[in-house]
């Protein structure tokens, strides 16, 4: 049980109605959740407004409603707290509720178009290779230390975010490494999360259908960065044109990385394969099972990443290399009649190019490239025909699922 002028501190009131000095026994935004002495916060989404279900969780037995509007029936027994946005009110409140689990670790966002997944992931083993309680918020996977937990979507929602997070804190994890994805900055999720440091990879075309146009989905990244701490870092690639951008406006330590221009952590390949690839790192070789250009970019990002946060240069550059894909990251497979496949993630055009480019800088030039891809579901149609060109054009033949 916690007193609601506790969870509530931090949040941008309106109006209050009803007393604050209450126990609330579990916060909802799902009015199917709600019981007796709970906190629902009325959440507008896309489909659904949570202010509809007023009525019905005061019935199940809530004590307390966070809304943006003040319904019109009032009950003398439920406390209304009037707020201008109930999804950063739920984020602040979803983090005061568990104590604010994130002050209590070092968390890590990890935002870009492409590589996020990589990134965090890799992250996550090779702090753990070196010996670390580490915790990951991905696509693919929760992890606190040891223990897996399944995921829906990128960046969850604020209170199972906040949950495992409280779970991290008290099995002792130092880092936690998690996935920021441009619907989780603009929806609030990670709203009243104190981050320690920020890495952008990438921006290229996405979500477009959900962001309607380049520039909103690119400002929309840039706001983890403008909202860090003066004592955070932020780590961005320089080779991309977006981001000294990301840099602009933050008030955290500043660092970039790249291939091509100068940066304050630098990178070069020397040799493909396709079981690896020999890198030059600030000087030193490294032999690395990632494969293609675009995973240069991955490894250099991990290893700025973990010198900033005080590993050893050499100790990174051995562990890295020792590192294997992530699954559904340019994930190659040989048969037994030598054919070679390659599962990719590839969900924008500037991901399927990278990868039909790292193919053809890797092949002999007898093989047939076959790709089979699909921009399937409610979202982003504006690619398709630009994935349908890239695979034509990069390809022996190309099959549209």
């Amino acid at each position: 049980m916690k007193l609601l002028k506790d969870i509530l501190y931090g949040v941008r009131l309106k109006d209050v109605t009803g007393s604050t000095a209450i126990e609330v026994g579990q916060v909802h935004f799902d009015s199917r959740k709600v019981a007796g002495n709970d906190l629902f916060v009325a959440v507008k989404g896309g489909t659904v407004d949570g202010h509809t279900f007023i009525e019905k969780v005061i019935e199940a037995g809530a004590i307390a409603i966070v809304c943006e509007e003040i319904p019109k029936k009032l009950h003398d027994n439920v406390t209304y707290v009037q707020v201008d946005n109930s999804k950063n009110a739920l984020a602040v409140i979803a983090s005061n509720f568990h104590d604010n689990p994130s002050k209590n670790l070092k968390l890590i966002g990890v935002t870009g178009t492409n590589g996020k997944t990589t990134v965090s992931t890799l992250l996550y083993d090779l702090f753990k290779k070196a010996g670390y309680k580490v915790g990951l918020i991905s696509t693919i996977k929760i992890m606190v230390d040891n223990q897996r937990h399944d995921t829906t979507h990128t960046t969850p929602d604020p209170m199972t975010i906040n949950h495992y997070l409280s779970l991290m804190a008290e099995e002792g994890v130092e880092f936690c490494f998690m996935e920021v994805s441009s619907h989780g900055l603009d929806q609030q999720r990670t709203a009243g999360l104190h981050f320690k440091g920020a890495i952008f990879t990438n921006l290229s075309h996405d979500h477009l259908d959900y962001h309607k146009d380049f520039s909103t989905y690119r400002d929309t990244k840039k706001r983890l960065f403008d909202d860090l701490e003066r004592s955070a870092f932020a780590l961005s690639n320089a080779d991309d044109k977006n981001g000294l951008f990301m840099l602009q406006n933050t008030r955290a330590k500043k660092y970039t990385y790249a291939l091509k221009t100068f940066a304050d952590y630098k990178a070069q390949i020397m040799e493909r394969q396709f079981d690896g690839q020999l890198l030059k790192v600030d000087e030193n070789d490294l032999w690395t099972k990632l494969i293609g250009d675009f995973n240069a970019y991955n490894v250099l990002a991990i290893y700025a990443t973990a010198h900033i946060l005080g590993l050893e240069k050499i100790e990174i550059l051995r562990l890295l290399s020792e590192l294997e894909t992530v699954d559904g990251r340019f994930q190659y497979f040989i048969s037994k009649q030598r054919i070679t496949a390659i599962v990719d993630y590839a969900h924008t055009p500037d991901a399927l190019k990278n990868v039909l480019d790292s193919i053809h800088a890797l092949r002999t030039g007898n093989e047939n490239v076959i790709t089979v891809v699909g921009c399937g579901g409610e979202r982003d149609k504006s690619k398709r025909p630009v994935m349908g060109h890239i695979a034509s054009e990069l390809s022996n033949k190309a099959i549209f699922t």
